[in-house]
């Protein structure tokens, strides 16, 4: 008889402050055979806080081909996994989406077990506009793909989230300077822990404070709002504008509204349109 296929739960563990672990996280760590671990001294740690006891398997981004590999073959085994990483959400600038996507090609369940994450965090505490917002990550490391990345971020009227180290924190300041003019920037660090800090200025006035900071870190960048959003409107003919609506169900009177509102101009103008 076949063993049924097993599950890998994908558990986001605590950013710094150890109380910040889910009940469902922690019923899940104790109820599986193989927790997938960054770095297993520190999962361990965690581990021996919840009084768990349970087998590690390390699973990194310089040996994610080779585990995956191991990992998928203990889920089709029957064996239920849970995946971790360092800190927060695996899968976010973290170690995860190789093994994910193999899941998903060989129809093995995935179960997210949602917790902390710190851009989030750091994002509901900036005071920056929350409605649109690009999460980057770590900036390339490559000159070329760095400049094409701060390109991007000069030319995004959306809030920016970026991840960054201590000790590259100035230098990443300096390279970005000469992309955002004048937009506020909010630095948030050791977030969750005793020295959980939020540092808001200008791009000057972050660099000025940057000297001898420590902790991981999260950027958040305000949008550009004199970069005008593309109107995805703007290619669209009357006639698929309006069959876009119509198959929406909207009425031929509300169509002309929204056609109208779309286009910066009188329904009158768009009425005459389809008499």
């Amino acid at each position: 008889m076949e063993n049924e296929i097993g599950v890998l739960y994908i558990v986001a563990t605590p950013i710094g402050n150890l109380d910040d672990i889910t009940l469902r996280a922690i019923n899940v760590l104790e109820k599986v055979d193989l927790i997938a671990a960054e770095d297993t001294r520190h999962s361990l740690k965690l581990l021996n806080h919840l009084k768990i006891s349970k087998p590690l398997i390390s699973y990194h981004r310089h040996n994610e081909e080779t585990k995956t590999d191991v990992l998928i073959k203990e889920l089709k085994m029957g064996k239920n996994i849970a995946l971790v990483s360092d800190a927060g959400t695996p899968g976010i600038s973290d170690p995860g989406e190789e093994i994910i996507r193999r899941c998903i090609e060989e129809n093995i369940k995935l179960v997210p077990i949602p917790g902390a994450c710190a851009m989030v965090n750091a994002l509901i505490c900036s005071g920056l506009d929350t409605t649109e917002f690009t999460f980057i990550g770590f900036l390339p490391l490559n000159k070329k793909n760095r400049n094409k990345k701060l390109e991007e971020i000069e030319n995004t009227n959306k809030t920016i989230i970026l991840y960054e180290a201590p000790h590259k924190i100035k230098s990443t300041l300096q390279d970005l300077k000469p992309f955002l003019k004048n937009r506020k920037i909010v630095l948030a660090r050791e977030l969750t822990k005793i020295h959980e800090e939020f540092i808001r200025g200008n791009i000057d006035e972050i660099i000025d404070k940057s000297e001898n900071i420590k902790g991981e870190i999260v950027l958040i960048i305000e949008k550009d709002c004199d970069i005008k959003q593309e109107n995805i409107f703007d290619n669209l003919t009357l006639e698929d504008h309006y069959k876009l609506y119509e198959e929406q169900g909207f009425s031929k009177k509300e169509i002309i509204k929204k056609i109208a509102k779309d286009k910066n101009v009188n329904k009158n103008e768009i009425y005459k349109k389809f008499i």
